[in-house]
Order: structure tokens, then C-alpha cells, then sequence
């Protein structure tokens, strides 16, 4: 049994994944996994993709490479994807969310690509990672959270550190 849980926290990119991980790394202890980074260093990919300037990620090779480490716990796992990931790893699902015009301002400063732009626009309209979250995890532990603002940021890292800290407590007697 873990001592520590394991998190995705998931949503189109440009939703503030990787600086809610980051932060709450930084308070909780627990490890920040940045899959797009794992992807890169440890090979886990089929190539690149020009045209929407990503790497083709090859999921049984990033499994394989994350699997020993997760299994342990205490990891925040930040992608835009979460259906891949065994339920028996996973303790919660945070899908953040953000306005669709807000969301076009972040991804235009990020100078993506306009089909990537536009796919990653309409993902987020038609909800397509909170569906997937919910079609792939049992319904209790995926939670929707909206990132507009910084106030929802700092909103949304409080209420994820005190799941674990109720985890935590919930979860003392299992190691």
C-alpha cells in the first residue's frame, strides 16, 4: 500500500497544469511528474510531429518507464491526458478548466500552431479530457476545477492540499 497518493492533474494545455504542479510540489512534497518532459528524456516517443510542433508519444514505452516509480506514490502527474494511466495508480483526478477566450490569449502567446490551437480550442469546449477523466475513473475521485485567474489557482491548490492531507490521515493505517 502507498503512504503518499498519486494525482493527475489533466486539461488542455494552457490551463495552468504545470504551475499548479509545480506549486503544489513545492508544498505538499509530493513529486511533480511532467509527462512531456519524461516523453522527451527517456525517449518515450515515436517521433515528432511538425505540423502540430508535439511528440508522438508511444503509451506502453511511457508506461513502462513511469510504472515502478508511480506504483510507490507521492506523484502529481501533470498531462493533457489521463484515460492511459491504470485506475490502481490514480487517487485523484483534478481536470482543470478555463474560459475558451482566455485559453485562445494563452495559446496564441504561446505561438502554437493554428491547427493545434484550434483542435486544443475545441477540446476544451466540447469537454473532451473532463469526459474522458470521468469515462476512465470512478466518478468520486475526478473533481472539475476552474484556473482563470490566479485567485482560482491559489483556490484550487488549497483545496487539493487538504485532499491530501484527508488522504493522508484516511490512508495512515494501510502502510
Amino acid at each position: 500500500m502507498r503512504t503518499q497518493p498519486n494525482i493527475i492533474v489533466t486539461g488542455t494545455p494552457g490551463v495552468g497544469k504545470t504551475t499548479h504542479c509545480e506549486t503544489l510540489a513545492q508544498n505538499t512534497g509530493l513529486k511533480h511528474l511532467s509527462i512531456n518532459d519524461i516523453v522527451k528524456e527517456r525517449g518515450c516517443h515515436d517521433g515528432y510531429d511538425e505540423e502540430f510542433k508535439s511528440w508522438i508519444v508511444d503509451e506502453d514505452k511511457l508506461l513502462d518507464s513511469i510504472e515502478d516509480e508511480v506504483k510507490q506514490g507521492g506523484y502529481i502527474i501533470d498531462w493533457h491526458a489521463c484515460d492511459l494511466f491504470p485506475k490502481s495508480w490514480i487517487d485523484l483526478v483534478v481536470v482543470l478548466r478555463v474560459d475558451s477566450t482566455l485559453l485562445y490569449d494563452r495559446l496564441k502567446a504561446r505561438d502554437y500552431p493554428e491547427v493545434k490551437l484550434q483542435e486544443n480550442l475545441d477540446s476544451e469546449i466540447m469537454e473532451v479530457l473532463l469526459q474522458e477523466a470521468r469515462d476512465s475513473y470512478d466518478e468520486e475521485i475526478v473533481v472539475e476545477l476552474t484556473s482563470n485567474t490566479s485567485d482560482d489557482m491559489e483556490s484550487n491548490i488549497e483545496r487539493i492540499e487538504t485532499w491530501i492531507a484527508h488522504w493522508k490521515e484516511n490512508n495512515a493505517g494501510n502502510a
